[in-house]
């Protein structure tokens, strides 16, 4: 019952800020139960089949979602690196917490501290400090990283739509997948042809995205500071590493961003792969954000 209050809401998850109980750094499995039910959804594929249009919107679920989280729940709600209204603002924070990676503000805090402690034992998700595997996804599964922590995200706090979506995380993707379902349900009903259906839709739009998703983003973590190259001196283990860089979306040049993270762009060299960085530069000519903080020139002079 505790753990079902929790999902709910989970500002209840604070209260171990406060008491910070011995274990705190336990996996909590009845905390993460819909993270274990999602991945064994997608045994569900035998029962609803595949198709090309299936396939399809699997794929662009899942570049809508990690541009959501790579370009606002990263460049934006972490680093400010450009700025918006607050419909674009909210729109984009509800699509990455349909990703259902937790809530921006959740997402936000954790990252700016990986950021200031970055390698070290306070760095929850650093394979350096720890392992792979809980780099990867043991510490966001422990008590000890449920809460938000308030302090490194004080600058949104003013914004009372965004401390909803935080604390009601379960309810933007619940909505996203009935959209998947009615999405389905008027293919099959308009174009029968293709073979989507809403409960197709539902699986690959949903379930199979959001776990394909998952270990998308996790990557980073658990990979980025082991595999690849380090072009600047960042006093960390961050690598730029292209193959990231396309599950990503361009997020894989991390040893750029550890280097110089106040800026829109992660691929600094016209030739490094970062499509993020282009989609922003396009909504930026059409009027939807603004002030993108491009690199300075001692950055450039480097390169």
């Amino acid at each position: 019952m505790k753990a079902f209050l929790h999902y709910i809401n989970s500002l209840l998850d604070n209260d171990i800020l406060d008491k910070q109980a011995d274990d705190s750094e336990n996996i909590d499995f009845a905390r993460i139960f819909p993270f274990i039910l999602m991945h064994l959804s997608v045994f569900l594929v035998i029962y609803c089949g595949v198709s090309l249009a299936a396939a399809g919107l699997c794929l662009f679920s899942y570049l809508v979602r990690m541009f959501a989280i790579t370009g606002f729940y990263h460049r934006y709600f972490s680093h400010k690196t450009f700025k918006t209204n607050r419909t674009v603002q909210f729109i984009f924070a509800f699509l990455g917490c349909a990703s259902t990676q937790r809530g921006p503000l959740w997402w936000a805090a954790h990252h700016r501290k990986h950021h200031k402690h970055s390698d070290e034992p306070a760095d929850a998700h650093s394979p350096v400090a720890h392992n792979f595997w809980w780099s990867h996804m043991g510490w966001f599964l422990c008590r000890k990283h449920f809460p938000t922590d308030k302090r490194y995200v004080q600058d949104w706090l003013k914004f009372k739509e965004l401390e909803l979506i935080n604390r009601y995380d379960w309810f933007a993707p619940v909505v996203y997948a009935l959209f998947m379902y009615l999405l389905g349900c008027a293919a099959e009903s308009m174009f029968p042809t293709i073979g989507l259906n809403g409960s197709q839709a539902l699986i690959w739009g949903f379930f199979v995205s959001t776990v394909i998703l998952y270990h998308g983003t996790f990557v980073i973590n658990s990979l980025a500071h082991k595999w690849g190259s380090s072009p600047f001196e960042t006093g960390d283990s961050s690598r730029n590493n292209l193959w990231l860089s396309v599950i990503t979306l361009g997020e894989g040049w991390h040893n750029n961003h550890h280097f110089y993270p106040n800026t829109v762009r992660q691929g600094f060299r016209r030739y490094e792969f970062d499509p993020t960085y282009w989609i922003l530069r396009c909504m930026q000519s059409l009027g939807l954000i603004h002030s993108c903080r491009e690199l300075p020139a001692h950055i450039k002079e480097k390169l």
